[in-house]
């Protein structure tokens, strides 16, 4: 795939988010971070936790090849949406009633990014790199070809956001396995075979298959 640089821009300076943004300086990537917060409140958390990105306020990342979505699901409804309208979004987030507390709208057996697109209205949406953990994300990654690369799987309804977003995977050290619509994302979400485990593409695939009959006949 591609490794031309893209434009990525990430929305949360969390864990995830700030892992997600190292990795991709690293590959070389030119990274943008903001926040609900003026940009010159992050600033100095930006240059320390992620060196060689840039603090930006949230309305600067329009614009971006790419918009990594990385705050708690449970303050999805704070997200000014008009940020990322019509852009590419990866929607990193999970699922935890624990930590989210019980939501309805994610207890109705669709996938969590259906609703979150929902409610992005005209955003372009890509469901992964929710499927990793943020501290494996920096230390797993491998070049392509390489025996031991881990893959990921991306889900979208959107062909050319897919498309794109596979390239960046692939420029982060990941091998992407297509999982078909945005619906499909229910295969690797909290509590699946595999969210849980690490798995090269062909057993990425097959769980996928797998998982695919298995709701087709639920």
């Amino acid at each position: 795939m591609s490794q031309t640089p893209l434009r990525i821009g990430v929305l949360g300076a969390g864990r995830v988010g700030t892992a997600v943004a190292r990795q991709a300086v690293r590959a070389g990537h030119a990274v943008t971070i903001a926040t609900s917060k003026p940009a010159a409140d992050i600033r100095l958390l930006t240059e320390v936790i992620v060196p060689g990105a840039t603090a930006v306020d949230r309305q600067d990342l329009r614009g971006a090849d790419i918009i990594v979505l990385a705050v708690p699901l449970h303050r999805y409804r704070s997200i000014d949406t008009s940020v990322l309208r019509d852009q590419v979004v990866i929607d990193t987030m999970n699922y935890w009633a624990p930590v989210d507390g019980f939501m309805d709208e994610f207890e109705t057996g669709t996938s969590t990014s259906e609703v979150i697109a929902e409610f992005l209205g005209t955003a372009r949406v890509v469901k992964t790199l929710n499927h990793i953990g943020y501290g494996d994300l920096e230390l797993d990654s491998h070049p392509a070809g390489d025996p031991h690369r881990r893959a990921l799987a991306v889900a979208s309804d959107d062909t050319e956001a897919k498309r794109r977003v596979s390239g960046f995977i692939d420029s982060l050290g990941y091998d992407p396995v297509d999982a078909g619509p945005l619906a499909a994302g229910r295969a690797f979400e909290n509590g699946t075979e595999i969210f849980n485990g690490r798995h090269g593409a062909e057993r990425m695939q097959d769980l996928l298959s797998e998982c695919g009959r298995v709701l087709a006949d639920a």
